[in-house]
């Protein structure tokens, strides 16, 4: 049975892509911080909850030892406030950049150097449309997405020579709780509605996919939109 290690386990698709691998016969190492959501991952067969927070170095790389994951899934992240960037306070630049890019950096480099000794492994990133085009009031995580986005391309030829694959997800409008702290139910509900978004199990199904894939052929990047969504701004949907 392969390991698997997945950040941001708790929730949205970081939770589904736990599940789904665990479905399909992983060993589940899941990191996250909520402690209801970790308990109840706990309990389910195939899966380890550990509480983690990945900005935390010396705790990250606890939390692993002994791992031999075969598959990393770099999920974690956040959405900073919804504001200009000249209004945004300096702590949650820091605070964005350290979660979203140097913690993803940090780990990977604890989990790459095993995979490459064993000849075999797959690295994903949960990237963004963000990362790919501009959005208003998203400048800083439009630069956390960019930066992943590059880095991702960057270290598939890093590791393509030792059998590694590594895998960006360029995911669109999914329906998760990114925006739960900085949008109101009637907003959030508004971009959600009509079925109109991405769901995680959506991604995860795609990840296994990917993950199935022979070992000759590594998907650089995959992008998941909903089906209205026809570009990476967006764009209006046609009444029927």
């Amino acid at each position: 049975m392969t390991q698997a290690i997945v950040t941001g386990a708790t929730s949205g698709i970081g939770h589904a892509i736990t599940l789904a691998l665990r479905d399909a016969g992983h060993d589940v190492l899941a990191l996250g911080r909520d402690e209801a959501a970790l308990a109840a991952l706990d309990r389910e067969p195939g899966i380890t909850a550990r509480r983690v927070d990945v900005t935390d170095r010396t705790a990250l790389r606890a939390a692993i030892a002994g791992t031999e994951a075969d598959v990393l899934v770099n999920n974690a992240g956040l959405m900073p406030p919804l504001t200009p960037f000249p209004d945004l306070d300096e702590a949650e630049i820091d605070r964005a950049i350290s979660v979203n890019l140097t913690s993803v950096l940090a780990l990977t480099r604890v989990v790459a150097p095993g995979m490459r000794a064993r000849g075999r492994g797959h690295i994903f990133f949960t990237g963004s449309t963000a990362g790919h085009a501009p959005f208003a009031n998203l400048a800083l995580y439009c630069a956390t997405k960019s930066a992943i986005a590059g880095f991702a391309q960057a270290l598939r030829l890093d590791m393509a020579p030792h059998g590694v694959r590594v895998t960006e997800i360029v995911a669109g409008r999914v329906e998760t709780g990114l925006y739960r702290d900085l949008l109101t139910p009637e907003q959030r509900a508004a971009m959600y509605a009509g079925n109109s978004a991405v769901q995680p199990t959506d991604v995860a199904a795609m990840l296994l996919h990917v993950l199935a894939m022979p070992p000759h052929v590594d998907v650089a990047r995959f992008d998941i939109l909903p089906t209205h969504q026809a570009t990476a701004t967006g764009a209006a949907r046609k009444d029927r």
